[in-house]
């Protein structure tokens, strides 16, 4: 895809899943890809298979040594690492605060570090792998849904401010996906998430076509649209909805 080829792309928590699937994909579309996650033995397979280089670190602090790593630039930044924390309103401060601060602020710590270069010359990407949860909701988990909609609102941000000085921003906003984190979600994912939950590789087959498309809202489960509509145009008839499933979850686990 002309788009991206040639291009210096950056994905964060790329060691597995969904971004692990977005940095194969931007390599076999011609980009030179510098696959950063914590866990610096699987940030090098995942280089190493794709012929791409390791940046392995908190997603938070990787800007400019990725920048170095890419050559001098970066030119596509997919904020793609996420902390799916369960819990109610009852976590501990430390779950909210870990939470926030890589769901939500460690987007805009990246930002702060590409803004100046990509507005300087008029071109930049930045692609945020939200989640369904940043658009809706997801029982059982309030820390992951309040801060997925708090990085929903920074990308929607930055796509409002700066989109006239040649910054593109994707919002990737998958339900299910066949990770880890869909594991880790227990019976709450297998009640709302497993049944429709797809591969990671069509999260990033969706957002190859989002870009192509130049759209800032990328859903690579469809319904999630009409999820999204009924919630802002009958919200109390969603949110009943929603409170059965909350009180199926209950009843079941």
């Amino acid at each position: 895809m002309e788009a991206v080829r040639d291009a210096g792309v950056v994905v964060t928590g790329a060691g597995s899943g969904i971004g692990a699937a977005l940095a194969r994909r931007f390599a076999a579309e011609g980009a030179r890809v510098a696959v950063n996650d914590l866990d610096a033995d699987r940030a090098r397979a995942v280089a190493d298979e794709i012929g791409g280089v390791a940046v392995p670190g908190d997603a938070s602090a990787i800007v400019t040594e990725a920048r170095d790593a890419l050559g001098g630039t970066v030119d596509v930044y997919c904020a793609n690492a996420g902390l799916g924390s369960a819990g109610t309103e009852a976590a501990d401060e430390e779950v909210w605060a870990r939470a926030w601060d890589l769901n939500v602020m460690a987007h805009v710590r990246a930002a702060r570090a590409l803004l100046p270069d990509w507005l300087e010359r008029g071109r930049g990407r930045f692609v945020s792998t939200v989640s369904a949860a940043g658009l809706l909701t997801m029982i059982g988990a309030a820390p992951y849904s309040v801060t997925k909609h708090g990085a929903y609102a920074f990308a929607e941000w930055l796509s409002l401010t700066y989109r006239h000085r040649g910054l593109k921003v994707h919002a990737v906003c998958p339900q299910g996906v066949r990770t880890d984190m869909l594991a880790a979600t227990g019976s709450a994912g297998d009640l709302v998430l497993a049944p429709t939950a797809i591969e990671p590789g069509a999260v990033a087959d969706a957002l190859m076509k989002g870009i192509e498309e130049d759209r800032f809202l990328i859903l690579p489960h469809p319904e999630v649209a009409e999820f999204y509509q009924a919630r802002a145009t009958v919200p109390d008839r969603w949110l009943t909805g929603m409170n059965r499933i909350q009180q199926k979850w209950e009843a079941t686990g």
